[in-house]
Parts: C-alpha cells; sequence; structure tokens
C-alpha cells in the first residue's frame, strides 16, 4: 500500500496522513482495536485506512475507493467554508458533540437524590440511632453507601464492556433512548395521578425482605441490604445510569468511558454520605426522612422529565 498512499499524497498535498504501526507498538494496537469495535469489524486486519467518518479495510478495498473518499472528504470541508450550495449531499460541517463530565454530574446528582434510594437507608439509620453511637452508626452506614456503589459500578462496568466488546453501541443506546422515555413517562404518570405508592418503585415483598436487614443493623447486614436496594431498586433507580450509558456507548470506547462511570457513582452516593454524617453528628434521621416525602414528588417530576430528556438525545444521536 505504501506505493498507493504516497501517490495520492504526492497528487493531494493538503492530505494529512498518520500512519500507525500495531505489530509492536501497544498503543496503536489498542487504537486499533477500539476503530474496529466502532465500526462493527470483525476480525479485521490491516491494512485499514479511517477517513472522516469512513474506514475502509484491505488494500483491495483501499485501492478501489480511497481517492473517491479522500474527494468527499474535500467536498465535505469545502462545503464547511463556504455558503454555497454543495453539488452533492455530504455529511454535517458539525463534529458530534464530546461528552463532558459536566453532563455526566448532573444527571448523577439529579439521580442521586431520587427517594428510592435515599429512603432504605434513612431507614436503616432511624432504627439504629437511638442505640448506637457515633462510630456505629458511621460504620454500618459506610458498609451499606460501599454495597451501593459497588453494585451500581459493577453493574454499569458489566452493561458497558459487553456493548463495546460486541459492537453493539448503536443498538443499545438506542435500547437505552426508548427505556428512558418509557420510564420517564411512567414517572410523570406517577406525579400526575397523586397518589402515594409510586409504580417504579421497591414492591411490597422486596421491602420486607430488606426489612429484615434493617432489624439486623450489623455491618454485614447493612452490605447485603446495599446490595439488596441496588438490585431491586435498579428499576426506580437506574434509568438514568442507562441514559448515560447508552450515551457513553455512542461517544466512548471503555477505557476512555471508565473515569465517567467513577464519577456517576461518586456523584451518586454522595447524598447517601451526608445522611449518614448527618445522623451520627446528631441530626435525627427522622428530618431527613421528613424531607424525603415533602419533596419526592418534585423530585421524580425533574427525574422524569431528566430521564425523557435523556432519551431524546440519544434518539437525536447528539452524541456520535
Amino acid at each position: 500500500m505504501k506505493p498507493v498512499i504516497a501517490s495520492l499524497d504526492e497528487k493531494y498535498p493538503e492530505l494529512q496522513i498518520e500512519a500507525l504501526e500495531i505489530w509492536y507498538n501497544q498503543t496503536n494496537q489498542q487504537k486499533f482495536a477500539e476503530v474496529t469495535r466502532q465500526h462493527g469489524l470483525q476480525n479485521a486486519g490491516i491494512p485499514l485506512i479511517v477517513i472522516g467518518d469512513t474506514v475502509l479495510a484491505g488494500d483491495t478495498t483501499i485501492i478501489a475507493h480511497l481517492e473517491e473518499k479522500i474527494l468527499l472528504e474535500k467536498q465535505r470541508i469545502a462545503s464547511c467554508n463556504t455558503t454555497a450550495a454543495p453539488s452533492a449531499p455530504v455529511t454535517s460541517c458539525e463534529p458530534a458533540t464530546t461528552l463532558t463530565p459536566q453532563m455526566v454530574v448532573v444527571p448523577a446528582l439529579i439521580d442521586s437524590l431520587n427517594p428510592c434510594a435515599l429512603s432504605v437507608l434513612i431507614f436503616l439509620l432511624i432504627s439504629i440511632a437511638a442505640a448506637a453511637n457515633r462510630r456505629r452508626i458511621i460504620l454500618i452506614g459506610s458498609s451499606y453507601i460501599a454495597a451501593v456503589f459497588l453494585f451500581h459500578l459493577l453493574m454499569g462496568i458489566g452493561i458497558f464492556s459487553f456493548v463495546t466488546l460486541t459492537g453493539l453501541s448503536k443498538a443499545f443506546s438506542l435500547l437505552g433512548a426508548a427505556v428512558a422515555v418509557i420510564l420517564g413517562l411512567i414517572t410523570l404518570h406517577d406525579v400526575v395521578r397523586d397518589r402515594e405508592t409510586f409504580f417504579l418503585s421497591v414492591s411490597a415483598s422486596g421491602k420486607g425482605l430488606m426489612a429484615q436487614y434493617i432489624r439486623l443493623a450489623s455491618i454485614p447486614a447493612a452490605f447485603i441490604l446495599g446490595v439488596l436496594a441496588g438490585l431491586l431498586g435498579f428499576s426506580c433507580t437506574g434509568g438514568i445510569y442507562i441514559s448515560i450509558l447508552a450515551l457513553m456507548s455512542r461517544s466512548l470506547t471503555f477505557s476512555a468511558g471508565l473515569p465517567y462511570l467513577l464519577l456517576y457513582n461518586i456523584i451518586f452516593i454522595l447524598p447517601l454520605v451526608l445522611v449518614t454524617l448527618l445522623a451520627a453528628y446528631g441530626i435525627s434521621p427522622e428530618k431527613a426522612d421528613s424531607w424525603r416525602n415533602e419533596h419526592k414528588r418534585a423530585l421524580r417530576l425533574v427525574i422524569g422529565l431528566v430521564l425523557i430528556a435523556l432519551g431524546i438525545v440519544v434518539f437525536l444521536g447528539w452524541f456520535g
């Protein structure tokens, strides 16, 4: 391929070419693997060329189509720099929006205030507040929070790694968008019907199971309780999380997405940490429970709107 590339390089001096060797260079090997996963290529070999949004694999394909793709890319760039209408359809001049930490922090913060996420911890702290000292409250609360954090983090890693490794990013993002919109509409319906019980909440049998571990009020029981809260309450708390995973799958590889997963879950547990510290330092857990009950309908309204907005963003493909 070198003579072909050299000839095109001479013919189109504005062409910028970067050659990546993948036999000895592990960094380039990772880039190659990420590109093939992003474009859904199975058992791809070399040579492989990326130009614009197009990937050409194999010498026959490259020889047949590379110059054509160069001309199309030149046309696309030219159309971005002139007001004249292009002579043929071109891809958008605007690059896809890049997912930023702020775009993860805000939904995570809203999700962290979900009444479903806070209620189990508050009930646990209420059960031990009168009899336990500060150290025990912090230990039991920390055990519960650690379990919630690990459950959600491992759930996210499992889903995200499966999606990126199988090349199902687009299908998952569309499914995640659909789930977000559906859960958002259900949440808004729950708010509008103005009843005490919500459709997206832990079932009565699930609450009974968790109540057994709340009564035990030990550090191991608190950890199991955190896992159960994550598992049984995922229909209530997982909508925004799934939406963020869908956004990440559209624009990020697994290695690039892992810090965002960590960031999301750290933000998610912050209110749990705050409630535990307040209970340990003398603020009644009942006050936190009263605040939760007072604002749960407003919080669910915000969560429902955010779910629908995230679903629309993913459907529109604003992140790749």
